[in-house]
């Protein structure tokens, strides 16, 4: 072809009441011969139309083509600009549909160069979308509303083809980003496949694209000057910047350009910057190199800083521009522990417009052994050296896009629809910024002490864009609910869910669901619990206790050991090993961050990891016919330092003290005295562990989950009662370590296919616990390091505790959990009540019998 459309940059300048958009389309026209421009319009028309597409999609599959253009584009009287050397064509929309993530309205851009008779010679198209992007003090605004990106990072990356892209691959990203109300993504750190770019404008994401730029680790070349001040580098720097522009200029979700990543500061970004801003005024500059604030952004966009830094940056007065981090929360394993709290600051400080999550995906790779076996490889299992292990997973989804636990708190801190509770009013906000509720259905629940109480349809009007409706506890749907109920607590959930089908779900597609606390009307007193007068059978034998009722149950106690031998009830064990104190874990891939600094090395060096409990003392100070107190003292020592049979322990870094209080019922009521030494670091957890019989598979709790959350990551777990198989609970990091915990836990129950089993439950004034349960032990959870390699175990480990550290997730290489969830070495004192149980019993009726209204 002699003469072609070269390239073209569709723009628009929308009115300041947006009721029309001015269109300007810049044509490129290229030959192969010589020919002025004053020839090329001798001889050619260039024409453009812009259509609106939606009646294309009709159910009947008939389009009306003329009907659906809304502009034509004429070639301006004026010519080119002196800044273009190109064609100009210009037209006028009414009343446009804006393009946003929150309502990703497209058009259709057709450029045609024709010859003098007519005929077509050439013809360009693609998808374009009408909005503004602009700033305000302290303020990123699409559409002139300050948006909020809830963004994560993303690398392009395939379970089985590495860097190679599958459409499909793209599209589950999409529909699984939009499905967890994630609403921008960062290219890291390169521009990607480009029909990426066309499916975020389809679907409605937030886009900042990066240029190909990372001089990471540059310093360590200290004699050699940087490439961002090397003029010798300005034209590759500049070249790589432009390629990207130029590439993706007409897509209307990239909202900021990156200049790159981790690239130092020089006058190589300030040319780049410099160009894009004369050539792309439409939308705003990112770097983070050189500290986040340099002159070449146009966004303060720092990465892992801390939330109190970020609060003092947006609260800055000198500081005009706003904050959005570039990374935060690291999911690195079992991790992004504190987001709530960095939401809690962006929810509520002016300036702070959200951040992009590092990252999106595992980026392990499918490896099949020569067994036939298949695991998620990482470095180092390809024979590639040097290499940097695991910390190429740090995803919240896996490899092949099976979501990690922590996109739960991800989806429940980026949703839309908040609600909350103050005194006696529950109010619901619309956050979003152009999208009312219409599409959506609300509907309620409320639990008491986890059993439902009333549920039923929440009739609300159309609640406008950063707008709220307020609802009177007197005047709601679940008044008399609440109103007749004497539970301890009560909860309310309220749900919002989408009414029609989209593009990325079905219709009933849960998009907001908060749980909020009502108030209880009556005072509720925990007492002794009733002994139903049962007499017992109690016994010494050797070095053996045993305390049994008739053939309900039947407790062995070790005397040397201080420690349940066995637990029979109806005469199926029940529990063979326990109860011990405990207070290590299996560190997680955070815990492990930061060296010889990290929590890992401070508890190795505490000897934390390799705790022997001598028992001091196994006595039994009061015996009834109905009840059976033993009080067992044991010393924590380092494995190696003394004997069993030594009684002083002036090396030991923890006394434990263990009151058991046995009664006729069954019920066994522990009380737990821990006293650490004041110089140990902060502990892993503080709490009992035991084993139970592996038939005790079923597992029901009255706590937070379904899915696995701890102090710092529970924000999106409801607290409920749910059932699930012990097997269930553990969730397959691929780097193994502490995983399927479930916070604040009121009462759970283990039992066998027969109903045979056992209870437990916080006890007097303890708080909720932190429960696991796994077929795998801490110690193999800490030997192994790649899920496949875990061997289970005969038996259930059983955590029961008072106090469990966080996970962290600031980032995976310095110790950064926050200061409320750490667990500082001081005494502890809390009760744990357990109890047999049959399938005649629950779980819930036992817990209800120590509550006194």
């Amino acid at each position: 072809m002699q003469v072609f459309i070269a390239d073209y940059f569709f723009k628009s300048n929308l009115a300041e009441d947006f009721s029309y958009a001015d269109i300007q389309v810049e044509v490129k026209i290229d030959t192969s011969r010589e020919a002025s421009k004053d020839s090329v319009l001798a001889n050619f028309v260039i024409e453009a139309a812009l259509y609106d597409t939606r009646s294309w999609y009709s159910h009947d599959g008939i389009s009306d083509l003329l009907s659906s253009n809304v502009a034509n584009i004429k070639l301006s009287p004026s010519g080119a600009s002196v800044d273009f050397p190109g064609y100009v064509l210009e037209g006028e929309l009414e009343m446009p549909r804006l393009w946003s993530a929150e309502q990703p309205n497209l058009y259709t851009l057709v450029v045609i160069l024709k010859d003098a008779s007519g005929l077509v010679v050439d013809c360009e198209s693609c998808l374009v979308g009408i909005r503004q992007v602009s700033k305000a003090p302290k303020q990123l605004l699409v559409n002139g509303r300050p948006v909020v990106i809830r963004g994560v990072n993303r690398h392009e990356h395939h379970p089985r083809l590495g860097k190679t892209n599958l459409e499909s691959c793209m599209i589950k990203d999409l529909v699984l980003m939009k499905q967890n109300n994630i609403n921008a993504v960062r290219n890291s750190h390169y521009p990607q496949h480009p029909r990426w770019y066309e499916l975020c404008d389809l679907f409605g994401m937030y886009m900042i694209d990066e240029a190909n730029i990372e001089t990471h680790g540059f310093y360590f070349s200290g004699h050699l000057k940087h490439p961002a001040s090397e003029p010798s580098w300005a034209t590759a720097m500049l070249d790589r910047v432009i390629g990207m522009v130029e590439r993706d200029k007409n897509h209307a979700s990239i909202i900021c350009w990156s200049l790159g990543n981790e690239a130092g500061y020089g006058p190589n970004h300030s040319a780049s910057a410099g160009w894009i801003r004369g050539n792309d005024p439409s939308r705003l500059i990112h770097y983070e190199g050189g500290g986040s604030r340099t002159p070449s952004t146009d966004i303060v966009c720092p990465m892992y800083m801390r939330v109190w830094d970020i609060v003092k940056i947006a609260k800055d007065p000198a500081e005009t521009r706003p904050l959005i981090l570039c990374e935060y929360s690291h999911a690195m394993g079992n991790s992004n522990g504190n987001l709530h709290e960095y939401w809690e600051a962006i929810d509520n400080t002016f300036g702070l417009q959200g951040g992009f999550i590092w990252d999106w995906a595992d980026l392990g790779l499918l490896k099949e052994s020569a067994d036939g076996s298949k695991r998620w490889a990482y470095g180092g299992y390809f024979g590639d050296t040097p290499n940097d292990l695991n910390f190429c997973l740090n995803g919240l989804i896996w490899p092949d896009r099976t979501p990690h636990p922590a996109l739960h708190e991800v989806k429940y801190l980026y949703q839309t629809i908040k609600v909350s509770i103050r005194e006696s009013m529950v109010k619901i906000t619309n956050t979003n910024f152009f999208e009312t509720t219409e599409q959506l259905d609300f509907t309620w629940v409320l639990h008491g002490d986890g059993c439902m109480l009333g549920s039923g349809v929440l009739s609300l009007p159309v609640i406008q864009p950063q707008s709220s409706y307020d609802i009177e506890l007197k005047s709601s749907p679940w008044y008399s609910q609440w109103a007749s109920c004497s539970a301890e607590e009560i909860f309310l959930t309220i749900t919002g869910k989408l009414l029609d089908s989209t593009r990325w779900v079905e219709a009933g597609h849960v998009v907001s669901s908060t749980q909020v606390q009502l108030p209880s009307k009556r005072e509720t007193i925990r007492h002794v619990i009733k002994t139903g007068g049962a007499v017992m059978h109690h016994e010494t034998i050797g070095d053996t206790i045993l305390v049994s009722h008739q053939n309900d149950w039947e407790i062995k106690f070790d005397i040397q050991t201080g420690a349940v031998e066995s637990w029979k009830v109806n005469g199926v064990p029940v529990m063979n090993k326990g109860i011990f104190p405990c207070f290590w874990r299996a560190p997680t891939d955070n815990d492990k961050g930061g060296g010889e600094s990290s929590y890992y090395s401070s508890w190795k060096a505490a000897h934390i990891d390799s705790l022997l409990f001598h028992t001091k003392g196994c006595s039994t100070q009061n015996v009834t016919d109905d009840l059976v107190k033993i009080a067992v003292v044991y010393f924590g020592v380092p494995k190696g330092e003394g004997s069993s049979s030594e009684k002083e322990k002036p090396n030991a870094l923890f006394e434990i003290e263990l009151v058991y209080t046995i009664y006729g019922s069954g019920n066994v009521i522990i009380e737990c005295n821990v006293k650490p030494n004041a110089d140990l670091p902060p502990l892993p957890r503080v709490g009992v562990e035991f084993h139970l019989e592996k038939s005790m598979e079923n597992i029901k709790w009255y706590g937070r989950g379904p899915f696995e959350c701890y102090p710092d990551r529970k924000a999106a777990a409801h607290v409920g009662v749910y059932d699930q198989k012990v097997g269930d609970l553990h969730v397959p990091y691929i780097v193994p370590g502490e995983c399927g915990g479930r916070a604040d836990v009121r009462w759970v129950t283990f039992q066998n296919k027969e109903g045979f089993g056992i209870y437990a439950s916080m006890y007097d004034n303890s708080p909720p616990m932190q429960m696991n349960a796994s077929y795998y032990t801490t110690t193999e959870l800490d030997r192994a390091t790649h899920n496949e390699d875990l061997l289970k175990g005969d038996i259930i480990e059983v955590h029961l505790d008072h106090k469990h550290m966080g996970l962290g997730g600031d980032d995976s290489w310095t110790p950064c959990v926050h200061d409320k969830y750490l667990i500082p070495a001081v005494p502890y004192s809390f009760c744990i009540r357990l109890c047999p149980l049959t399938a005649a019993t629950s779980g819930h009726d036992i817990y209800r019998s120590q509550l006194q209204n």
